[in-house]
């Protein structure tokens, strides 16, 4: 990706939140981008203060991060995005009676320490059917282990933010 060439495009979700950013009405302003790195990601990346990365507990996802982690450089270096950091890594899918979720946790902890949340999501029937539903996961099934894990994923990341 050649970011400098870029830069009228990818400054155009920055352009648009900054009047919101500079209302002073939020604590906090969450963009939910799609698992790609096309130009609305990179967009987002561009207006971003701190990225959260949901990471699923499988082989490939290893490489992926590797790659977001030389995009985020990227942006930084071409002054794109000086700032730009990672908030946290928040496993996702995680199967506790699977090797291979423990092995990708304990790698991803290995190499990412601290920027690593302590919640788990899991991997359950409900919260794949939730978005199926149209509904988050907090509404389809309150009551299931993935709302509680989002939750106190929401806790972590309030704290890491020192808004809680």
């Amino acid at each position: 990706v050649e970011i400098a060439r870029m830069e009228n495009h990818l400054a155009r979700v920055r352009t648009v939140l900054q009047p919101v950013l500079d209302s002073g009405r939020f604590e906090l302003v969450m963009l939910d981008c799609p698992p790609s790195l096309g130009i609305l990601t990179l967009n987002s990346f561009v207006a971003a203060e701190g990225l959260l990365v949901p990471l699923q507990c499988e082989y490939f996802a290893l490489e992926g991060i590797t790659m977001l982690k030389n995009i985020v450089e990227q942006l930084r270096e071409s002054g794109m995005n000086p700032n730009l950091g990672f908030l946290g890594i928040v496993m996702t899918m995680y199967d506790a009676r699977t090797n291979l979720s423990r092995q990708v946790v304990d790698e991803v902890q290995q190499h990412f320490g601290e920027f690593v949340f302590d919640t788990l999501i899991p991997r359950t029937t409900r919260l794949a059917e939730a978005p199926s539903h149209g509904k988050p996961i907090i509404a389809h099934d309150p009551y299931n282990a993935g709302a509680a894990a989002y939750e106190l994923l929401a806790q972590e990341v309030m704290k890491r933010l020192q808004l809680a």
